[in-house]
Parts: C-alpha cells; structure tokens; sequence
C-alpha cells in the first residue's frame, strides 16, 4: 500500500519510513506541510500519518484542506499534544485516528492497518481470503491451502492490493502509484515482472491472476 508521511523530526521520520517499507509498503515521506499539502492534491493514498507541528503549514490545516477537497483517505495524526481538546480536534476536523507521542511502533503499524484495512473494504479482521490463498496482513504472511509461500515485499503488496477486492480489476497505473512511491524508478513493465512472479508462487491456488486485455488485471477465485 502507498503511504504519505509527514513528519518534521528526522529520526522519526526514518524509524517510521524504514518500518512500513521493511513490510512492503511504499512510503513518501515529506518534512514540510505545504509541499506535503500539494502533494495529496493530486496523489492517491491508501494511508496518511500526519504530525501536527510542522513548518510551512500545520497537521491540522493539511487535514482541513484534504476534508475540503472531499477526500476520504484516511488519516492517522501523530501529535505530541495529550490535551483532549487537541485530540477531540483533530477527529472533528476529519482524522481517523490518532496516535499520542512517544509512541510504540507496533501500536502505530496496528492502528495503520485497521484504518487501511477500512480503505480497502472494511474487513475486521487482518486475514484476507481467496479462493485458498490466505493473507495474513499482521505477520505478513501467505498461504495457498497448507502451503505457506515466501513472498518479496513487492509480492506481498501486489497480493494485499489484488485480494483485498477480489474481480476488481487494476491497471497498470494503479497497480505502480499502490506499489511505488516518488523516489522508486519503475514503469508499467514492472508490474508485469512482479505479476509474472506472484502467478508462479500462486501455481495450484483456487485463485487467479486474470489478464484484462487493455485493462489490467484482478484476482478471481475459482468457481
């Protein structure tokens, strides 16, 4: 999934960044507000973590801004701020969540995947299932039956992205802005490569990867 950071303080941001893409998640990560305003203008998200004290503009007015344009990405702020004002705020001004700082990472990738887990089509649960291909969002793991298989990070997005919404078929284009961010150099050669190598660990599966010619692709289970 594609995720937009931003977030001021170096070391954080980092920590953050390395540990959504260590899970296969591609990450932009901006420090400014204005720049990272502009951005979600006109870029599709599946997730947006936003610190509230940033230079040029605030989180809270970055958030203003996307619940103006009609956006319904969700959004996770992160803030220093415990004051219940401060956190009432930002949930009537249009976030999803919050996350107080410090933080424990694995409470920030837990609170990450319920919210994307709701963007994608409000499952409750992290297991997403296909014909037997089971996908375990938490641990980021696959199976096919009894079988597990060893997905790159890649891999495991393209998966998530296709069975999260089994027979919708995704472009090329789609496929590339939910796998790569602004700093990957890819095309849509890549998704071919990476669709190419998710059908060969998927060989026996009640599930498909279906070609749309002109299209794009969708995964179907088995009748």
């Amino acid at each position: 999934m594609r995720i937009m950071l931003v977030e001021d303080t170096e070391d954080v941001g980092e920590a953050i960044s390395r540990r959504f893409e260590a899970i296969g998640h591609s990450v932009d990560w901006q420090s400014d507000g204005l720049a990272a305003s502009e951005i979600l203008a006109f870029t599709e998200y599946d997730l947006v973590i936003l610190d509230v004290m940033l230079p040029g503009i605030d989180g809270f007015e970055i958030l203003r801004r996307l619940r103006q344009s009609r956006s319904t990405v969700p959004v996770l702020v992160l803030t220093a701020r415990s004051e219940i004002d401060d956190r009432v705020g930002a949930l009537d001004i249009g976030a999803d969540d919050y996350l107080v700082k410090p933080f424990d990472f694995r409470e920030l990738e837990a609170r990450a995947r319920v919210l994307m887990r709701r963007r994608s089509g409000g499952e409750a649960t992290n297991i997403i299932a296909c014909g037997d291909i089971l996908l375990d969002r938490a641990n980021r793991s696959a199976r096919v039956g009894k079988r597990e298989i060893q997905l790159k990070r890649r891999e495991m997005s393209l998966l998530e992205v296709l069975a999260s919404r089994p027979g919708r078929v995704f472009s090329k284009d789609e496929l590339l802005d939910h796998l790569f961010g602004f700093d990957d150099a890819a095309n849509p050669n890549a998704i071919e490569l990476y669709i190419g190598r998710l059908r060969k660990k998927l060989e026996g599966a009640k599930a498909k990867i279906i070609t749309v010619r002109g299209i794009g692709y969708q995964l179907s289970a088995d009748d």
